[in-house]
């Protein structure tokens, strides 16, 4: 409890940086869209790709952000408390988006579940709320959810998600030992998860079942979409007349869901759009969902 009362204090804290730490590098362009969809950004975890989040953040402008959950990881924080400056960080800018006219609309998913406890409140002028149906500029009516609820697992057998978090916590561990021998070798950078994903029937059932079960959900809800974050899948399909969206996650895909003016979406892997040097960073794996 105490740590997730610290983590609170840093949505409602001013930002006491100096103004030149908001330059821009006015070298790359401002990209500018309606709405963009974060999630899964497992602040306060050594996955967590937080520099690069921090470019996407200074680099785009939007009217309305959405941060679809799993923002702070606290289930590992309460193992472990991790919390490097890069971090605070992401936390400040996003207050300072909200402070300079952006909408930001937080709204928890599982691993950040404590804030679920102050739904309907403002943090800094961030809204949390439990979910969304956001109106694109087309007309279309899309269903804003984490969606751990669909997760058989997280409703089901909770002591189990967190089990496979410790272990997935091992692999994580394992992956950054097998990838600093292959930099050695000058190889590529290589992710153990998305390959098992890949692999394992039983994990791309996981997948298909989930996304069939959000889709139903927003159907339901008479929307014409959904955009949720939790697989750590970024995609973008129709399933039976829905449109289903996943923003991906920000610990190894480096996604994100972005709406343009006339709403059009689109997925966004700002790897593409980083300095080239920085594109090397995923020296450390995913988080689980």
């Amino acid at each position: 409890m105490q740590r997730d009362d610290a983590f609170l204090r840093a949505w409602r804290d001013t930002d006491a940086r100096p103004p030149e730490a908001e330059d821009e590098d006015v070298s790359r362009p401002m990209q500018r869209f309606r709405t963009l969809w974060i999630s899964d950004l497992h602040l306060g975890t050594p996955g967590c790709q937080a520099r690069a989040l921090l470019d996407f953040l200074k680099h785009t402008e939007c009217e309305t952000l959405f941060l679809v959950g799993d923002i702070i990881d606290g289930w590992q924080l309460k193992r472990h408390w991790y919390w490097p400056q890069a971090h605070n960080d992401v936390i400040q800018k996003l207050l300072r988006k909200a402070r300079k006219g952006t909408r930001v609309i937080f709204i928890p998913g599982n691993h950040d579940e404590f804030a679920r406890k102050y739904l309907n409140h403002n943090f800094g002028g961030i809204d949390v709320a439990e979910e969304w149906i956001h109106e694109t500029a087309d007309g279309r009516k899309l269903w804003i959810i984490h969606g751990d609820l669909f997760d058989g697992v997280i409703q089901c057998a909770k002591w189990l998600a967190y089990v496979g978090d410790s272990l997935y916590e091992f692999t994580l561990k394992l992956n950054r030992h097998l990838n600093s021998m292959r930099a050695r070798l000058g190889l590529p950078y290589w992710s153990l998860s998305k390959y098992l994903k890949g692999k394992v029937k039983r994990a791309v059932s996981y997948v298909g079942d989930f996304e069939n079960a959000v889709a139903r959900e927003a159907r339901n809800r008479g929307a014409q979409g959904v955009v949720c974050g939790h697989i750590h899948h970024a995609e973008m399909r129709d399933i039976d007349g829905i449109l289903y969206c996943n923003d991906g996650d920000w610990v190894e895909s480096l996604t994100a869901l972005a709406e343009h003016a006339d709403g059009q979406l689109e997925i966004i892997e700002w790897s593409a759009h980083m300095p080239v040097p920085s594109k090397v960073a995923p020296a450390r794996e995913a988080v689980a969902a």
